[in-house]
């Protein structure tokens, strides 16, 4: 994993925009576990770095990613592996 410096990122509030796309519910009001740290907490406290060819949301506890979405010419393309789990109270 390289070392990412300063604050190149926002927080996961601005997940509702692109993410709506493909979930019905609000993304910043789901739960999520990173897989390599076990960190569970609320999607709106993760890291979003949308400088990138797509987004890219981050741990906040270990900075893997958690979740890539990527605009293509054949459509979306979601990448959740570093997520255990996703979840949201109805």
């Amino acid at each position: 994993m390289s070392t990412l410096q300063g604050n190149d990122f926002e927080d996961g509030n601005v997940l509702g925009g692109p993410f709506s796309e493909i979930f019905v519910h609000d993304l910043t009001a789901a739960t999520g576990q990173c897989r390599f740290c076990g960190l569970d907490g609320p999607m709106a406290a993760v890291h979003v770095y949308t400088r990138a060819p797509g987004v890219v949301v981050r741990c906040p506890g270990c900075q893997e990613v958690l979740l890539r979405l990527v605009s293509t010419p054949r459509g979306l393309e979601l990448d959740a592996s570093g997520l255990s789990h996703l979840s949201w109270k109805l």
